[in-house]
């Protein structure tokens, strides 16, 4: 299973939220290619970047960050403020291996179905839920889409790839929503990254062992609840969890 660290960029600064609440917001370093950087050290090879100021405004605004980000040996993957062929297209040149869309993907399906057909498996949709609803804008607002439902239509229409956050997990660093994830998992052709409250050495092992594709870890990481090169190992199977 593929480990992707977290980085959520604020005004260039390396930051997390609480349960997408921008007004819950920890700044934990300035130096997101330093915070890069020491994920390699740990053993990492995937990234996992969010321009955070991009989802509010709609608009991607850490393109400079991302660049330097995208110069270090790490398979990366962007999301935040996606909602134009000339968003993908402008974020591809910087370097990014794979673009996530979000609220554009549920606000204009046809244009998700278009994209994916044109970039395949550069492109994921960010799939983020609240009590089994899709949320966008920032997860400020819940539509009456059901999430397990959306999946399914993203693989009906080429696009296979989906980090899936449960909104009410995200940042409490009280545990991730395994019941939805072993549900997901019986999608046909879906790879789930799983995202959101990871926090314990036994989730990982779980998501292994339910063989998901890849799990997003961040806030766990910097509170010094879950070691990332411990995570690594579990999730390739070199040790058990404690």
């Amino acid at each position: 299973m593929l480990i992707y660290p977290a980085i959520d960029l604020h005004e260039g600064h390396v930051v997390r939220l609480q349960q997408g609440d921008y007004n819950q917001m920890t700044v934990y370093d300035i130096d997101p290619v330093e915070t890069a950087e020491g994920f390699i050290r740990t053993g990492a090879t995937c990234l996992h970047a969010v321009d955070l100021d991009g989802a509010k405004d709609g608009n991607p605004q850490n393109r400079a960050v991302i660049a330097s980000l995208c110069k270090l040996p790490l398979f990366t993957e962007v999301g935040g403020g996606m909602r134009t062929e000339a968003d993908i297209e402008a974020t591809l040149a910087l370097g990014v291996d794979r673009v996530i869309l979000g609220t554009v993907a549920v606000t204009d399906f046809d244009f998700t179905a278009r994209m994916g057909k044109k970039y395949g498996d550069r492109l994921a949709v960010g799939v983020d839920a609240k009590d089994g609803f899709v949320a966008i804008h920032g997860w400020k607002t819940v539509t009456e889409m059901p999430s397990f439902d959306f999946c399914r239509r993203l693989v009906d229409v080429g696009i296979h790839t989906v980090i899936y956050t449960d909104i009410s997990k995200d940042g409490l660093l009280a545990g991730t929503n395994l019941a939805a994830y072993e549900r997901l998992q019986a999608i046909q052709g879906l790879q789930v990254v799983a995202s959101g409250g990871i926090s314990y050495e036994h989730e990982i092992a779980t998501l292994r062992n339910l063989n998901v594709y890849g799990a997003i870890v961040g806030k766990a990481l910097y509170a010094g609840k879950l070691s990332l090169s411990r995570v690594l190992k579990i999730a390739n199977g070199e040790e058990v969890e404690c």
